[in-house]
């Protein structure tokens, strides 16, 4: 198909810049958003159409729009950062639209060009350049799709909406702890073999949230969920990927297949572990196995990844029966060496040897 043209409409009223300023203090993550977003349309037979940056407002939707009723929806998640030159750049967005094209695969949705995918996230950060937040902070993407055709009737939509909203972030985590406990679901399960837990899709976050609910009961920031065959091996947390450390220094990191989502952040961490002569085991690691790891002193370190949460370390495992402390709760010196590494990548502190830094604008 063509490239996309986008149109823009400035928004008539944005948020002046002391009460953006004040917002940009303390943000939060995901509760405060930028002025504009962007648009774009699909129609069985027209194709992707009516791309548009424009003012971030409410959407009208029927009550029989398809996704009410048979959850046609994706969504990717990546950041834009503040360079030391005054520059935005984001972290590997064309991988993201890789990814995005293989949820809508996997969802019966239309995929969206890979160009008009960057593109569409660019030209909102420049808009709102204003929000990106400076420090740690960042400016936290959320491109969407989702069935718009108005029917009852289980079949693929013929019509979508394409969407791209922003939020200047701070931590991920409300406890701001430079590490995490986790819960240890046993009965609950995310996906299973030949579902959807390979794509990015709304459905594989609702089905996690009533284990999430029995995470935040136990005092846990996060849930890790367990393979839906067996109950035996780990797979991912809630929202993210995991990675175990051993005292050898090597690393281990549950496989990629179609019950976990193939992680950019987890991609990255790999590479940049390899290149420093860390040895990563991408293999299925057990429950019981993660315990008596950590029972002996043969498991050092665990850590979550992803955009959002980038490198957390995990401190405490709990789970139906008991807990246990990974090292000392608090050690944590080959994950932080990793995500200084990967940081400094995104925001230019570092050669960026693999090309993945795209800058937006200067």
């Amino acid at each position: 198909m063509a490239t996309l043209a986008f149109a823009t409409e400035q928004h008539p009223a944005p948020t002046p810049p002391e009460r953006r300023a004040a917002v940009l203090q303390d943000p939060g993550f995901g509760r405060v958003f930028t002025d504009h977003m962007v648009a774009i349309r699909y129609r069985e037979g027209k194709g992707w159409h009516d791309a548009k940056i424009t003012a971030r407002v409410a959407i009208p939707m029927d009550p029989a729009a398809a996704v009410l009723h048979y959850s046609q929806q994706i969504f990717e998640g990546l950041k834009a950062y503040r360079t030391a030159d005054g520059g935005a750049v984001m972290f590997r967005p064309e991988a993201n639209a890789r990814r995005f094209q293989k949820s809508a695969e996997r969802l019966a949705m239309p995929m969206l060009p890979e160009d008009a995918f960057v593109t569409a996230c660019d030209e909102l950060v420049k808009i709102d350049r204003d929000w990106i937040p400076e420090g740690d902070g960042s400016l936290y993407l959320r491109p969407v799709m989702f069935a718009s055709e108005v029917f009852l009737g289980v079949k693929p939509s013929s019509e979508y909406l394409f969407l791209v909203i922003a939020s200047p972030v701070g931590s991920y985590f409300k406890s701001g702890a430079s590490a995490v406990s986790v819960w240890v679901s046993q009965d609950v399960n995310r996906a299973g073999p030949g579902g959807t837990g390979a794509a990015k899709c709304g459905g594989n976050y609702a089905a996690s949230l009533l284990a999430q609910e029995v995470a935040y009961k136990h005092g846990c920031e996060q849930v890790v969920f367990l393979d839906a065959v067996e109950h035996r091996y780990i797979e991912e947390l809630g929202g993210m990927n995991i990675f175990f450390v051993f005292a050898d220094g090597s690393m281990q990191t549950p496989p990629i297949g179609d019950t976990i989502l193939d992680g950019i952040t987890r991609n990255s961490i790999i590479a940049v572990a390899k290149e420093t002569g860390v040895t990563v085991r991408e293999q299925p690691y057990a429950f019981s196995q993660w315990r008596e790891d950590a029972a002996s002193g043969r498991l050092r370190e665990s850590f979550a990844c992803g955009t959002a949460a980038v490198l957390t370390p995990i401190s405490t495992v709990k789970f139906d029966g008991g807990s246990f402390m990974i090292g000392n709760g608090a050690s944590s010196a080959q994950t932080e060496k990793l995500r200084t590494t990967l940081v400094d990548i995104q925001r230019c502190r570092a050669p960026d040897p693999h090309g993945w830094v795209h800058r937006v604008f200067s």
